[in-house]
């Protein structure tokens, strides 16, 4: 059975400017559990994971920090969200959800978090609207309790994961690839282990050239005992926050492509959402649950 993490959002820790975009975390859910491709047995509520897993990736200081709510004001404005008790706590229970999600993925092949891809988070500070980098979390725990000897991370968002790259830089058991917008945020880069950077208006055609052409070979070289997979759908030209020109088609494919390699190899794979900024939120479902459709119709 599919597993999904899901959190309700509570919006009111949060200012008007910023309500819109988390709303779709609340939409997509309901769109999916209206049109049948989940039920309600498929999504659990995640809890925070043991602090443990979360300092085997993050600083202490910067991690009590942001629990006592004493982070330096500098620090807090990178993030980008006026921090509360309620949003910290959040930002655990979504790490959490992935965490749980990679046993789920383990037993069933696949799960996915319908929050996190928390890329931008280094392992101590915050930017970006992310703290807590919920896949590293998870691929350290897979390593820490020997579910997992060599780990791929597959972030398709159109940023490029640069607090993944930087945390993984010097473990090799943990292989990171990139591909996102060559002009994007965040301006200064990281160094994954592959980083492919996409020119501005990159579309369909030009786009999924570039996956189908690296990615099996990719997988193929890596061998990888588990994936995550950070499928942001802000490669959209609706976009607001991205550059790139990709449809919701074109965005369909790419996840059926990346999927279905990962089924006929038999890698077990959790999916975080990651980013989707377009200025109508029906465009945002409908591309994030094009996500769960296709998962529920490739592995079960």
């Amino acid at each position: 059975m599919l597993k999904i993490a899901y959190l309700p959002l509570y919006a009111h820790f949060l200012p008007p400017g910023h309500r819109f975009p988390m709303a779709k975390y609340t939409l997509l859910s309901q769109q999916l559990l209206y049109e049948g491709t989940c039920g309600r047995e498929n999504f659990y509520e995640p809890e925070p994971p043991d602090d443990k897993d979360i300092l085997a990736v993050h600083d202490p200081e910067y991690y009590y920090d942001l629990l006592n709510l004493t982070l330096p004001h500098k620090e807090a404005l990178a993030i980008g969200f006026p921090l509360s008790r309620t949003l910290i706590y959040r930002e655990r229970a979504i790490a959490g959800g992935t965490v749980t999600g990679v046993k789920h993925a383990l037993e069933n092949g696949l799960a996915m978090n319908i929050a996190g891809g928390t890329h931008h988070a280094y392992s101590d500070r915050g930017e970006g609207f992310c703290m807590l980098n919920d896949q590293a979390i998870g691929a350290q725990y897979l390593l820490n309790e020997h579910l997992a000897r060599k780990i791929l991370i597959i972030d398709l968002d159109v940023h490029q994961g640069n607090g993944t790259a930087k945390i993984f830089e010097n473990q090799p058991e943990v292989y990171t690839f990139s591909m996102h917008s060559e002009k994007n945020y965040p301006f200064h880069k990281e160094v994954s282990d592959l980083d492919i950077a996409l020119p501005d208006e990159t579309d369909d055609e030009d786009y999924l050239n570039v996956l189908y052409e690296i990615l099996p070979s990719l997988l193929d070289e890596v061998r990888p005992d588990f994936v995550f997979y950070l499928s942001g759908v802000d490669i959209l030209k609706s976009d607001r926050l991205g550059r790139l020109a990709c449809t919701i088609q074109g965005c369909r494919q790419r996840d059926k492509f990346v999927l279905e390699n990962l089924y006929k190899r038999s890698i077990p794979v959790q999916i975080s959402m990651g980013g989707g900024y377009s200025s109508q939120l029906r465009h945002i479902v409908e591309a994030h649950s094009n996500t769960f459709r296709l998962a529920q119709d490739i592995y079960f």
